[in-house]
């Protein structure tokens, strides 16, 4: 697989992980509007504890499912480079998210 197309994936999947937790972030910013309040029951802190569980599964898979298929088919070093670009787009729009938050 050429270096470009290995660049282009490894933003792909950044930013579809990106995309991810900003719809989890306003997901809990808002589930007081949408459940309303809820007390600190287990039912509470279970649900809490399932939805970290998938964001880790769905994370997971958009980082590292590619570079794994990638491996197993032998490619190595493009599995591992393209785990580096996945790591460092996501690494640089963190931190286009953090400056915006700062600035604007």
């Amino acid at each position: 697989m050429k270096k470009n197309k290995l660049i282009l994936w490894g933003f792909l999947d950044a930013l579809a992980t990106a995309v991810y937790a900003a719809l989890v972030a306003l997901f809990m910013s808002n589930a007081d509007r949408i459940f309303g309040k809820m007390e600190g029951g287990p039912l509470g802190m279970a649900a809490f504890l399932m939805l970290f569980v998938l964001s880790a599964a769905v994370c997971g898979s958009l980082i590292l499912g590619r570079p794994i298929i990638l491996y197993s088919n032998n490619s190595k070093k493009e599995a591992l480079v393209l785990f580096g670009c996945t790591l460092i787009w996501l690494f640089g729009l963190m931190a286009v998210a953090l400056l915006f938050h700062l600035f604007i």
